[in-house]
């Protein structure tokens, strides 16, 4: 059993918390707009995991991108020092500064990423050239539309202007491509040099840079060792 003082704080209690995103009370659309500003957060979790299970290079390079893009954010805030469109409507911010917006600089920089992995890196390796267009079509557009989804959230909760979040969709969108371009062009042909190195190897990091479409290789290799494996053990069994 805790003591009197034992229980009595010497200091205010601040909690541990990656964000904090408030809306109003009984807003059913502002707090759906809530969830979706949690997006980034899932987003990065998602990267680290494929990072720990796929151990890929381009994964890794992608998830370079999004940290550096969120120091230009830190250092663009810190620069342009424009407060937030509402000040003390929040009781929780990380930062008072709100240009360019970091949720809006990071989803584009996201969405603009990947329609370019999309239509550049990935090439077409077999005969279902509409039925793969088709697919990256959809995907493209749902990226879009989640990407302005968690703009709009910024605003609608009043964390930002719309100043800000535009300001941040283009510093992310050039951001994205720059480090595309970066990617391709100087680290993509180091990558089998880095896979070689031998704390590499032991990482068990790897190169897949050559693969045109990796979903596709990983899939049709994949279904072939386990009908391999499955007729091993169909010819144990008998």
């Amino acid at each position: 059993m805790a003591t009197v003082d034992e229980c009595t704080a010497s200091a205010p209690w601040w909690s541990v918390s990656l964000t904090h995103v408030e809306y109003p009370t009984g807003d059913f659309t502002g707090q759906l707009l809530a969830y979706s500003s949690l997006l980034p957060v899932f987003i990065l979790v998602g990267f680290v995991t494929l990072i720990v299970f796929k151990r890929e290079l381009h994964t890794i390079s992608f998830f370079g991108g999004l940290v550096l893009n969120e120091g230009v954010n830190w250092l663009l805030k810190n620069i342009f020092r424009e407060p937030r469109p509402c000040r003390g409507a929040h009781a929780t911010l990380t930062t008072e500064y709100g240009m360019p917006s970091s949720h809006s600089q990071f989803i584009w920089f996201f969405f603009m990423y990947s329609f370019l992995f999309l239509y550049f890196r990935m090439h077409q390796t077999n005969n279902a050239r509409c039925l793969e267009l088709l697919w990256r079509h959809i995907l493209s557009t749902c990226l879009l539309s989640v990407s302005a989804f968690v703009s709009y959230s910024r605003v609608y909760l009043l964390y930002h202007s719309w100043s800000q979040v535009i300001n941040g969709g283009v510093a992310g969108s050039i951001m994205a491509v720059a480090w595309f371009i970066f990617t391709q062009e100087l680290l993509t042909p180091l990558f089998p040099k880095i896979a070689a190195w031998p704390i590499s190897e032991f990482f068990l990091i790897r190169d897949t840079s050559l693969i045109p479409n990796i979903l596709w290789f990983e899939y049709t290799v994949t279904r072939a060792e386990a009908r391999n494996r499955q007729r091993k053990l169909g010819t144990k069994l008998q």
